[in-house]
């Protein structure tokens, strides 16, 4: 038997290693990144600086391309394109995927949050992360939160000061039982629709108002059918950055760690802009001829009590165990 010299051997050895080695190179690839708002918006800022963040990283090898303005259809038909691999990325408000994720729907519960800081503990911090872990086994990756904002009531009747004011007003709301029993709480009419009917059905009068936060009813210019803007604060609102898992999992770990990184150093930015872009938004409403008001805050607690059934009744619904996570990290942000 012929021997083989050690240095030949090691050289072999190393050869079959590096061959049989997954290629961890970035690939040229596309990223179709969709998204309901329009391209003024915070959320569209958040989409350009991501992208550019991902180009940087990647030589120009990894190429975000936007769909603004529901160009790939509302927030359900790009879930599920982004579950069949059809399109890449997307940044719904996390209230589309309580369908799917049914404790999602804690995000949404009415006057819990009192600020920002709160939101964003809550979102970054053990509750937030583990809603995100649910969602590859639903065909989703999400990459963390982004800035929506504290959603708001406007409508074309009347001032909104008190739970009563909006008795009988037949609002648009997301379609979410959140929002739907909360708003039926208050004894008005909520109407689940998509985001993209609800300006043709503000102006033809199909209903008499809805709510968002204040960057949203700016940028798709609510104030052209709608008179009254009431500071009503009763939800914020936050959006979450998904990737396709199909199309994550075709990624090397070089670049799923390139996405992951463009993600967080966005973050930051995106909240920014977006808080930044609210406040500026309620001027620039009420110079659009929007009548503003706000609501003191022991109208804003009366608001929070009619709620309380409704959560509470929901909640028994959830996962106890997130549930508890729940209550237990809005305790310690509040202290």
């Amino acid at each position: 038997m012929t021997r083989r010299p050690l240095c030949a051997l090691l050289l072999s050895f190393t050869f079959i290693v590096s061959t049989s080695a997954p290629a961890q190179e970035v690939q040229e690839r596309t990223i179709k990144f969709g998204h309901l708002n329009n391209p003024d918006h915070p959320v569209s800022l958040g989409v350009k600086r991501f992208a550019e963040r991902l180009a940087a990283k990647s030589g120009g090898k990894l190429i975000v391309k936007e769909f603004p303005s529901s160009t790939l259809g509302n927030e359900m038909q790009q879930q599920s394109a982004l579950q069949g691999g059809v399109q890449e990325m997307s940044a719904p408000a996390t209230t589309s995927l309580a369908g799917i994720v049914k404790e999602f729907g804690l995000v949404d519960f009415p006057f819990a949050l009192a600020n920002h800081e709160q939101a964003d503990a809550l979102l970054d911090g053990p509750f937030g992360q583990a809603l995100i872990a649910k969602l590859p086994e639903k065909g989703l990756v999400a990459l963390g939160y982004w800035d929506l904002g504290f959603r708001n009531v406007t409508n074309s009747k009347r001032p909104i000061t008190r739970p009563e004011d909006l008795d009988g007003l037949k609002l648009r709301v997301i379609p979410n039982p959140v929002f739907l029993d909360t708003f039926r709480a208050f004894h008005a009419n909520p109407v689940p629709m998509a985001f993209g009917e609800l300006y043709g059905a503000l102006e033809s009068k199909a209903v008499d108002g809805q709510e968002n936060p204040f960057a949203v009813i700016l940028s798709n210019k609510f104030f052209e059918v709608q008179k009254y803007v009431s500071a009503t604060n009763h939800v914020y609102a936050a959006n979450i950055l998904l990737v396709s898992k199909r199309f994550w999992d075709k990624l090397s770990p070089t670049e799923q760690k390139m996405m992951n990184e463009a993600a967080d150093e966005t973050r930051a930015y995106q909240r920014q802009v977006s808080r930044a872009a609210a406040l500026k938004a309620v001027g620039e409403l009420q110079a659009q001829g929007m009548l503003f008001n706000e609501l003191s805050p022991a109208e804003q607690r009366r608001m929070a009590q009619v709620a309380k059934p409704v959560t509470d009744r929901l909640a028994a619904s959830y996962d106890p165990a997130m549930v508890k996570l729940y209550n237990d990290e809005l305790t310690r942000l509040r202290k």
